[in-house]
């Protein structure tokens, strides 16, 4: 018979029965991983799954308690092919900084194509469609990647991928209307506060449904593989310096403000330390 397991966060098999208790003979399995063969309606760990219970009894005596008791035996349904989708794990912030990640980015790239093409940024930053301009773009891309990749560059370093509940690839216009229910529910267009509101309302429902609200409405599913310590310290020096970046490009305009130098009028140690030290932008182009 062959067998599924779950490890890492992904579906490994299939792989024969006999396979697998030469594995649970030399302890490479343990047996709370979560297994599956054609029959069952969902994943059940290894040693609750009638094939393999004797084959856990070099158990220790000691460590019997630690075994979780069987409470019922699992319900065989006919039919059934394929593994049922992996079990839904929680990475809400991952999944939070990965979307962050991804929009610092590509902003700190769209400023600084604007101030390559010699665009006046003062003029577009005071231009009220501005987020809409920035954002839009990024979502078509989004959804490009997603239907291709599975994933986005935020999202792969750190180990997500997003298909539909079966474990398929999205098609581009599933992708699409993903990624618009993202810019509209998940972040609010990027406008002033919305984006606050719009994340504390999708974490609150996301714990409600055990998704959140776009992935719920489109049957999708998000796969987290472990984390590695290199991924992390990219995601951080990534983020940093895609937030420097932004702020190279429209920190000469933020000085210029009127409002800005009203408000270091009332902080005179704080206009003069940005006066001695002034903050590094890119030179102004013509």
């Amino acid at each position: 018979m062959d067998i599924w397991i779950i490890r890492n966060g992904e579906k490994v098999g299939p792989i024969h029965d006999y396979e697998l208790r030469r594995k649970i003979e030399a302890r490479e399995v343990d047996g709370d991983i979560p297994a599956w063969h054609d029959g069952l309606d969902t994943w059940r760990p290894l040693r609750e799954i009638a094939l393999f219970k004797d084959d856990f009894n070099w158990v220790h005596l000691d460590d019997l308690d630690a075994v979780p008791a069987v409470e019922e035996e699992a319900q065989v349904l006919p039919g059934s092919r394929r593994p049922p989708p992996l079990p839904s794990v929680p990475v809400y912030g991952r999944r939070f900084w990965a979307r962050w990640l991804d929009l610092q980015v590509y902003t700190a790239l769209w400023w600084l194509c604007m101030w390559g093409g010699g665009r006046n940024i003062e003029s577009v930053m005071n231009n009220g469609w501005i987020l809409v301009a920035q954002l839009v773009p990024w979502f078509i891309l989004e959804s490009i990647l997603i239907h291709r990749y599975g994933t986005t560059p935020g999202k792969w370093l750190l180990g997500l991928r997003v298909t539909n509940a079966d474990g398929t690839p999205l098609n581009l216009t599933v992708a699409t209307i993903r990624s618009f229910r993202v810019l509209v529910g998940g972040i609010g267009f990027g406008w002033s506060f919305l984006p606050l509101f719009c994340q504390a309302f999708s974490l609150i429902t996301a714990k409600r449904l055990g998704t959140p609200l776009w992935d719920h409405a489109g049957g999708h599913r998000v796969h987290a593989s472990p984390l590695v310590g290199w991924r992390i310290i990219v995601v951080i020096f990534t983020f940093f310096f895609a937030v420097q970046l932004q702020m190279a490009v429209i920190t000469p305009t933020v000085l210029k403000s009127d409002v800005l130098k009203k408000v270091m009028e009332s902080f005179p140690l704080i206009k003069e330390e940005l006066e001695k030290n002034p903050p590094w932008h890119l030179p102004e182009r013509s």
